[in-house]
């Protein structure tokens, strides 16, 4: 048996370390979280762009656990609000409050735009790094959709439930798992990641 090679998944985040666990599970990379390696460093996530927070936080883990790591930073941005909420989108009221509180402002702040100026997109950026290399490899994708009129479905997490695909009828929170990493924004920046990977 191919032994699995570790990478560091850069997150405390549960949902994205299961969402990435259950996508690498049939290849030869075994997902490891930040509390499997011993690694307790608060990341300042200050860039201005998606990718500037995702080397930092790529390059960081990977100093302190000597392992590959990979790292993402992802929005939503809502073109209604001149592209917010952009890389502050952890940040949206403060990182403590519940989403439910920050999903319900969002709604609150759309309340009178109409459904086709309600356009939003999911963007996703990964940063690999590796121990013996200091280029940042980098992959993005971003998800189109809508930002719905009401917080829907009980999976997911995040922005999930106010975020409605047309071409689905639901919204993100009312996906199975299997059909959200096939067509959200991580998946496909997964997927890249993936075949960049067995090239590395």
């Amino acid at each position: 048996m191919i032994k699995k090679r570790d990478i560091v998944f850069a997150t405390r985040n549960q949902g994205k370390i299961k969402e990435v666990q259950k996508f690498f599970a049939d290849s030869s990379y075994n997902i490891l979280s930040l509390d499997n390696v011993g690694v307790d460093i608060e990341v300042i996530e200050d860039g201005d762009t998606f990718e500037a927070n995702a080397a930092k936080k790529a390059r960081e883990v990977c100093d302190a656990s000597g392992k590959m790591v990979l790292a993402d930073d992802s929005g939503l941005v809502i073109d209604a609000l001149d592209g917010e909420l952009g890389v502050d989108s952890a940040n949206f009221l403060g990182t403590d409050t519940p989403y439910n509180i920050r999903n319900t402002k969002i709604l609150e702040m759309l309340a009178g735009v109409s459904e086709n100026e309600r356009i939003a997109r999911f963007v996703c950026v990964m940063a690999i790094a590796l121990p013996d290399m200091d280029e940042i490899v980098f992959e993005r994708a971003e998800l189109l959709g809508q930002i719905a009129y009401e917080i829907s479905g009980e999976g997911g997490f995040g922005y999930d439930p106010i975020f409605f695909l047309p071409k689905y009828g639901v919204t993100m929170a009312q996906m199975d798992i299997a059909r959200k990493n096939e067509i959200s924004h991580r998946g496909m920046a997964l997927r890249l990641v993936r075949d960049r990977l067995e090239r590395l």
